[in-house]
């Protein structure tokens, strides 16, 4: 797994790497009346290593606002599950048909298109299992739940998908574009912003500037992820390159090209930074993140 230059960054998105994973993989042991075949095709990807982005966003809201709680680690978790679900059921054939996920055969590869499908469906709702039996407050719990579905539903994640799918071989735009980034990568980057905030008591302004920092954070990491796919190392990324011009898609590359990608990419980086002024010194990881951001390789 390659992580951030920063050695300090490096050490922190290892360390809230290792505390989700072994919460993940403590609240997957399932004990219970699930499939046995169910849990290992949850396990199989969820656990897999990952760059945890959208957990660590969750942390670092988090402490931007002030404090950790016990809702930080849930929502970090359930935010990774939704994430999941969503990379699961992309991979599938009549999705975007990829057979790594990960560094590993995908999901559907391994134990079939059916159990596939069923895992994501699983890790979905269970994210808001996570979520809503928190040690917190019934009004934070209601609140990230709200936004958490917001997210993940039809007006952003799956809308997204939909809109990236319908796109394939044909001519758009860079509006379209954006729009299909926005929501299909864009919303879990920002919820993940959010929901830290509302784990952590932020205020209506902090949510605000996290949400704005989230969406030119989120469009910059898809804009590096469409030139990843044109020049990136397979090892590296753990899934195969060169799959969305294989598939037509609509990216910043086919629109703009590989150096004005780049500089839109630095540009949406520096408006992200700005829009953490207002938290000082307690942002700092956010800005670090954002530097990550363009200088990832996976």
């Amino acid at each position: 797994m390659v992580t951030a230059s920063n050695p300090q960054l490096s050490d922190y998105m290892q360390s809230v790497r290792v505390e989700v994973e072994s919460e993940l993989a403590e609240i997957t042991r399932f004990h219970s009346d699930c499939p046995n075949i169910l849990e290992q095709a949850i396990r199989y990807t969820l656990l897999a290593p990952g760059k945890r982005l959208r957990p660590i966003l969750v942390f670092m809201a988090s402490e931007a606002c002030g404090q950790r709680t016990s809702a930080t680690l849930d929502c970090a978790c359930a935010v990774e599950m939704i994430h999941t679900y969503s990379l699961i059921h992309d991979d599938l054939p009549a999705m975007d048909d990829d057979a790594m996920r990960r560094g590993q055969p995908a999901c559907h590869i391994q134990f079939g298109e059916a159990n596939a499908i069923l895992a994501g469906d699983a890790l979905l709702a269970y994210a808001f299992q996570v979520v809503s039996s928190s040690d917190s407050s019934s009004e934070v719990c209601a609140a990230c739940c709200r936004e958490l579905a917001i997210a993940a539903g039809p007006c952003h994640l799956v809308g997204g998908q939909v809109d990236d799918l319908a796109a394939e071989h044909q001519d758009g735009d860079l509006s379209q574009l954006q729009h299909i980034h926005q929501r299909k990568t864009g919303s879990l980057f920002r919820v993940s912003l959010k929901l830290g905030g509302l784990a952590a008591g932020a205020d209506s302004e902090q949510i605000d500037h996290l949400d704005t920092y989230g969406k030119y954070l989120g469009l910059a990491f898809q804009i590096v992820d469409d030139l990843l796919d044109c020049n990136g190392d397979q090892q590296w990324l753990g899934k195969q390159i060169g799959k969305d011009t294989e598939h037509g898609k609509l990216t910043y590359p086919r629109l703009r090209g590989m150096e004005a990608s780049r500089n839109d990419a630095q540009e949406l980086i520096h408006q992200a930074i700005e829009e953490l002024n207002s938290f000082g010194g307690a942002a700092e990881s956010l800005r670090q993140l954002a530097s990550y951001v363009l200088e990832r390789n996976n």
